[in-house]
């Protein structure tokens, strides 16, 4: 807010002055006191000394001013006294204050070398430890070893239990870690999150560091307990060493982190040291993901389609979507490849909802019976936006709910089960059919066949494969169908491609068979050709 003064003048010059003014004093007061004490001092003795002279030569007894100047003096030794004790105070609060400073510097130096909540050295330490360290060559048949470690499950706890019982975890994994690199005389340090960094220097080759990874894991393999919660923390290890695998400090670490990499898809505490097969596998993964990005966004990867039939009548009923990538370079490029890296980086979403987008498409010029399944993967059915997305896709498209059936794999199920059920209950509310696909492979149960009240369930292709080896298998079947046909469920085996396994399947009571023996997967054109034959073509085209 501006001041102005009666006249219309701004009062903003004089503020300024007088802010200046009173900066000036705070930051000098100690100079303008001790020049004002010794002002005063000197002022006071030359009258003193004047006054005696002056006292004396008016006749005034010698005794009566010695007298007086003594009372004066004592006035003065106060002053010069009151100035000391002042000063002294001045100088011990000086000396705290450069105490506090040195501390605080101290403090400061510390945290940018130090972690504040383990204690250990941080990123920064560490990469200048690695930087001394090798500086310092081994020596022969010695090496020096880079460990980058990650813990396993520490994302659950923290989410399940809360960060503050997550700092008590990585508290405790610190001082284990310190405690079992103490006699190995390696240097840890937390690089920050979950993730821990390892020096070791001068040891006798591979085995040695072998040594160190092993009882770090050994260390982290128990139970951390919190309260009265036991937490399992495993760690995965990835090794570089010093000048096997590279020549610097940055190059070292990234290989160490390649390594770390390999060891975290075993999803299990292990270690692994890094080699050129992990480095070549990195560099085309992430190839892999920029070209699988970019056929996303073009809509290079299309859905084809593999007849389901009727076993009976061998009329095809439906199709289920499969995706498909022709790559330029690559060729083609099988799902088995590319679905696990659209799943891992967070692409799935998008790759689903254009496949499902197109597959809807295509099969609104199928016949009006004409069924399309489509297989979903776990991320997408926990979205919780996909019970939405579905409705939306088949109203934009015009394909009839009833006509979709949304195949679900057993490995969904044991995970979020009750995300699972709404999901589910919210698709069925909109006139989808739901399927239960590689029935007998992964986890279900009862309860969940009589919860979500499945459709049609898909029988894997393994036990079909597996049928007339032995009379194990057929049984094995037998109950497959029987326990869907108990529940009021179609059957559909997947695999089937010879007339051997299509007539023992009818002959246990399967009702629709998916395989090779109809036809391999087709582009949209030719499915809709293929729909496009009479019934007596297509039922002597699947008898072959």
């Amino acid at each position: 807010m501006a001041l102005y003064a009666p006249d219309g003048r701004s009062c903003a010059p004089p503020m300024k002055r007088i802010q200046k003014t009173r900066d000036f004093i705070i930051r000098n007061r100690f100079t303008i006191w001790d020049v004002g004490v010794f002002l005063l001092a000197a002022y006071v003795l030359t009258f003193l000394g004047a006054e005696y002279e002056l006292l004396t030569a008016e006749g005034m007894r010698r005794s009566e001013v010695t007298e007086l100047e003594l009372g004066e003096l004592f006035v003065i030794c106060f002053i010069l006294g009151s100035y000391l004790y002042v000063m002294v105070r001045r100088m011990r609060a000086q000396a705290r204050e450069v105490k506090r400073r040195r501390a605080a510097e101290r403090r400061a130096r510390e945290l940018a070398s130090q972690d504040p909540l383990t204690g250990l050295p941080n990123r920064r330490k560490f990469d200048q430890t690695v930087a001394r360290a090798l500086a310092e060559p081994p020596g022969a048949d010695r090496c020096h070893a880079i460990f980058l470690l990650d813990l396993n499950r520490f994302k659950f706890i923290n989410d399940a239990f809360g960060h503050p019982v997550g700092d008590e975890v990585l508290c405790e994994v610190g001082t284990r870690l310190m405690d079992a690199l103490r006699e190995s005389g390696a240097d840890v340090a937390r690089l920050g999150g979950d993730e821990f960094g390892i020096i070791a220097t001068h040891l006798l080759g591979p085995e040695a560091a072998s040594g160190i990874a092993l009882r770090v894991r050994d260390a982290l393999n128990a139970p951390v307990v919190v309260g009265d919660v036991e937490h399992v923390v495993g760690v995965a290890i990835g090794i570089a060493l010093f000048p096997r695998d590279g020549a610097n400090a940055e190059e070292l670490i990234r290989r160490a982190d390649v390594a770390l990499y390999r060891a975290k898809t075993d999803e299990v505490s292990s270690h692994h040291f890094f080699s050129k097969e992990m480095d070549a596998q990195i560099r085309e993964r992430s190839y892999l993901e920029a070209e699988l990005r970019a056929a996303i966004a073009s809509g290079a990867i299309q859905p084809f389609y593999q007849p389901l039939a009727d076993l009976k009548s061998n009329r095809i009923t439906g199709f289920e979507m499969l995706p498909r990538w022709h790559h330029p370079k690559m060729g083609d490029v099988p799902p088995e490849r590319f679905i696990p890296v659209a799943e891992s980086c967070g692409l799935s979403v998008s790759l689903g909802e254009h496949l499902l987008r197109q597959a809807c498409r295509d099969a609104c010029g199928w016949p009006a019976e004409t069924m399309l399944n489509v297989n979903v993967s776990p991320i997408q059915l926990r979205s919780k936006s996909f019970s939405l997305d579905v409705p939306a896709i088949l109203s934009e498209t015009g394909l009839p709910p009833q006509r979709l059936e949304i195949e679900i794999t057993e490995n969904t199920l044991a995970q979020d089960m009750p995300l699972v059920e709404e999901t589910v209950a919210a698709l069925r509310a909109a006139g989808v059919r739901i399927a239960l696909d590689n029935f007998g492979t992964g986890y279900s149960s009862l309860y969940h066949l009589r919860s979500l009240k499945f459709d049609r369930i898909k029988i894997d292709r393994s036990f079909v494969a597996a049928m007339g080896s032995g009379q194990d298998s057929t049984r094995i079947m037998r109950a497959l169908m029987g326990l869907g046909h108990g529940l009021g469920v179609e059957i559909a085996a997947e695999g089937i491609e010879s007339r051997e396994q299509r007539d023992m399947l009818l002959y246990e009571g399967c009702d629709y068979g998916q395989g090779f023996l109809y036809s391999k997967p087709l582009a949209a054109e030719d499915a809709a050709e293929l729909l496009g034959e009479p019934a007596s073509q297509q039922a002597a085209a699947s008898a072959v």
